[in-house]
């Protein structure tokens, strides 16, 4: 199992690189099997989705680069114990399309597996997202 400041390390290295709008960076910070969730219902907001696997974290994280940049992130807590951490941040957000920006906070929680990221399930506004997207 991998040590506090690893699981860190590893968090920290994802969180630039998706930041900086590196794809091929941010699908190496996870598992094979990896999976992201962004919580919400997904009837309500189109924000909410879920994949598994290097080929739909690809195609996902893809679509994500492409319409949101973050402008900047504050990582206001992390909370590591065991295989998991809980990392609460704080970002500014353009929605590319509509040139839109917001700050809002982001609460992600990970899981880690052989040195990877197992799963990410993050937890965001889903409203003042779905807005921006409108």
């Amino acid at each position: 199992m991998m040590d506090r400041d690893a699981i860190r390390a590893l968090v920290e290295q994802a969180y630039q690189k998706r930041d900086t709008g590196d794809l091929d960076g941010t699908l190496a910070a996870f598992h094979p099997a990896g999976r992201i969730k962004i919580a919400g219902e997904k009837t309500r907001t189109a924000a909410a989705i879920a994949v598994e696997g290097h080929g739909q974290l690809r195609t996902m994280l893809s679509d994500y680069i492409a319409a949101w940049g973050f402008i900047h992130r504050d990582i206001i807590s992390m909370v590591i114990e065991g295989d998991r951490a809980a990392v609460h941040s704080r970002v500014t957000l353009r929605f590319i399309p509509k040139s839109k920006t917001v700050t809002t906070d982001i609460l992600d929680l990970f899981k880690v597996q052989d040195g990877k990221l197992i799963e990410l399930i993050e937890f965001v506004d889903t409203a003042t997202i779905s807005d921006l997207m409108q």
